[in-house]
């Protein structure tokens, strides 16, 4: 094989972003997409570009053209169809949050192990460079011992039903929420900074739809070590993030959808206020995750987001949905 041949599982708008991607990748290439109707993903081929077009899932995973197939499905379909392409045969690439039950991860991941076959959870920023860069200069002791971190990241999203259907975000039986949509990514970048769970979490949210709407998030990773974060689909959109330490901190304008956006930065100011502009390799969002599952498939090497990496994401996001909740702060177990 010389090359990965990708299909898309759906024609979601996600899409559109990771097209570029498979294209600009090395190792990649677009080969197939798949929806429920034949006319709906021939559609989306011609649209697109894209050779082959398929009226069902399973019949792309059984068509011998695919090798690794990209789901961007509504969140509660993740782990089923993961794992009914995986024992089709198929490598994949799942979009964020891989699951909203652990129980579900620890299929999807079973799913891989048994069929010998890759799965990766989609988290785009994390390969990027910036994230990269970001990693690097806590790593060299730039901010000296990081102590804190606060994030944000909320958008409006219409509640109005538009043919009889409203956004899947605000679905419950989906899985739709503000966390599982967008609170997921300060989550993880938690996670990469401090390097585990946090010991303890406490969340206060407000609902709609039977989904949460705005949710505030406290979680300590002992020592003193805290992030705080909100997200929103009811306010204005706002990505943030400011990462505190001992020696400085980082403050970081995209931190989420990389510094290449028009008002994307990324600065160091030191104790007494001197602000550095950190230059960051510019690089398409997505195309680091093409990269490494093409990789992973190719030479055999491990997929960049680990397993324990992407099972704690949604380990810390369920503790967070029980504390608001149950209105109380959630110790993890180890």
């Amino acid at each position: 094989m010389e090359k990965v041949r990708w299909g898309l599982v759906s024609t979601a708008r996600i899409n559109r972003r990771f097209i570029p991607a498979v294209r600009e990748s090395e190792r990649g290439e677009l080969v197939a997409v798949a929806s429920r109707s034949l006319e709906k993903a021939q559609a989306y081929a011609d649209e697109w570009q894209i050779p082959q077009a398929y009226g069902s899932y399973q019949e792309m995973f059984d068509s011998g053209e695919v090798d690794a197939v990209y789901i961007s499905l509504p969140n509660q379909l993740h782990a089923p169809v993961s794992i009914q392409a995986l024992d089709s045969g198929m490598h994949v690439l799942c979009e964020k949050p891989f699951s909203v039950t652990l129980e579900d991860v620890d299929a999807m991941f079973a799913a891989g192990e048994r069929n010998n076959r890759n799965i990766a959870e989609a988290f785009m920023y994390r390969h990027h460079t910036q994230c990269k860069k970001i990693g690097e200069l806590i790593e060299s002791g730039k901010l000296g011992e990081v102590t804190s971190l606060s994030a944000s990241f909320s958008f409006p999203i219409t509640t109005d039903a538009v043919g009889g259907k409203r956004n899947v975000r605000l679905e419950s039986q989906l899985g739709g929420g503000a966390v599982w949509d967008v609170g997921v990514y300060p989550i993880s970048l938690a996670q990469f900074i401090f390097g585990s769970v946090p010991e303890q979490v406490w969340g206060v949210q407000t609902n709609q739809f039977g989904i949460d709407m705005n949710f505030a998030a406290q979680m300590s990773y002992g020592n003193g070590r805290t992030a705080h974060f909100t997200c929103s689909f009811d306010t204005a959109f706002q990505t943030r993030a400011e990462i505190r330490g001992t020696l400085g901190r980082l403050e970081l304008t995209r931190p989420f959808t990389g510094p290449h956006d028009p008002e994307g930065s990324v600065v160091f100011v030191d104790r007494a206020g001197n602000s550095e502009q950190i230059e960051i390799e510019e690089e398409y969002l997505y195309l680091g995750e093409a990269r490494d599952m093409n990789n992973a498939i190719l030479d055999g090497t491990p997929n960049f987001l680990t397993a324990e990496e992407t099972r704690n994401h949604i380990k810390t996001a369920l503790a967070l949905y029980t504390s608001a909740q149950e209105n109380r702060i959630v110790t993890l177990a180890d």
